[in-house]
C-alpha cells in the first residue's frame, strides 16, 4: 500500500492497486475513501482497511458512477455509516443502481464497448446507494475538517469528479489513466474534449502528483505534456 503524505501531513493511502484504485485519505482525526472497487474486490478490500485499523470512514467520495468504481458504495455507507458525494449529473446512476458506460476513444476500445461490454452491462444493475451530498463546479471540504476541495472534471462522464488535498496531489479518478508509458489518455470516455478541458483545469491547480484510479501516479510535467499535445483537439 503506497502513501503520499502533503505538507500538511495529510496522508493519501492506495489501499487497492491494478484493476481499480481505492485511495484513503486522513487527517490523523477524520478519514475520507475515494471510490469503492467492483464487487469482486470487496473481501479484499474490507481486509486491507482492517489492515490499517480503519474503524471509521466519515466520507466517501466517488468520482463517478461507473461499476467499478461505485459497486460497493452501498456496502461502505452500511458499515462505516459514511456521508456519499456525488456529482449531480450522475446522482440518479447511484440510486437506480443504472450502469452508466463511456465510449471507446480508440478503434479497440470502441469495438469493445460496441461489441462486447455494453452488451454485457446492460443486462445488470449495481445495488442502489444513497447520496447525502450533491456536488456541482466545487466543493469546498474545509468544514468537514480537510484542507482539500472536490472539482467537477468531466469528460470521461458527465459527473467525474477529482478530490484535490492540501493542493498538492489531485486524486483523479477515470479523467486520466496512469497505465501506458508516457500517456495519461484514457481508452474510454463520453467526451474527450471535455476531457482535455478537464486536464487544465487540474493544472490550474498547484498539484505535484495526479493519481488515477487505474496505474500509477502521474507528474505535473506529463499531464502538462500531455495536455499541451492533446489540447488541439479542443479547438
Amino acid at each position: 500500500m503506497k502513501t503520499w503524505i502533503t505538507k500538511s501531513g495529510y496522508k493519501i493511502i492506495r489501499i487497492l492497486f491494478g484493476r481499480s484504485n481505492v485511495f484513503f485519505v486522513t487527517n490523523g482525526e477524520k478519514n475520507i475513501l475515494v471510490d469503492t472497487s467492483p464487487y469482486y474486490m470487496w473481501k479484499i478490500l474490507e481486509i486491507r482497511l482492517k489492515k490499517l485499523n480503519v474503524l471509521n470512514i466519515d466520507y466517501l467520495i466517488l468520482t463517478h458512477s461507473h461499476a467499478d468504481h461505485s459497486q460497493n458504495a452501498y456496502r461502505i455507507k452500511e458499515k462505516y455509516k459514511s456521508e456519499v458525494f456525488i456529482h449531480k449529473e450522475e446522482a440518479s446512476y447511484l440510486t437506480s443502481g443504472d450502469n452508466l458506460l463511456p465510449d471507446g476513444t480508440t478503434s479497440i476500445s470502441r469495438f469493445i464497448m460496441n461489441f462486447g461490454i455494453k452488451n454485457i452491462y446492460s443486462r445488470f444493475k449495481n445495488r442502489p446507494c444513497q447520496y447525502d451530498f450533491i456536488v456541482d463546479s466545487k466543493f469546498d471540504l474545509t468544514k468537514f475538517g480537510f484542507n482539500a476541495f472536490i472539482l467537477h472534471t468531466p469528460g470521461h462522464s458527465s459527473g467525474s469528479m477529482s478530490v484535490i488535498v492540501d493542493n498538492e496531489i489531485a486524486l483523479v479518478g477515470d479523467a486520466m489513466f496512469g497505465v501506458f508509458k508516457g500517456s495519461i489518455f484514457p481508452p474510454f470516455a463520453y467526451d474527450i474534449k471535455l476531457m482535455i478541458s478537464s486536464w487544465k483545469r487540474l493544472l490550474d491547480t498547484d498539484c505535484s502528483y495526479y493519481l488515477p484510479s487505474h496505474g500509477s501516479a502521474n507528474s505535473r510535467s506529463l499531464v502538462l505534456r500531455e495536455y499541451e499535445k492533446k489540447s488541439l483537439l479542443t479547438i
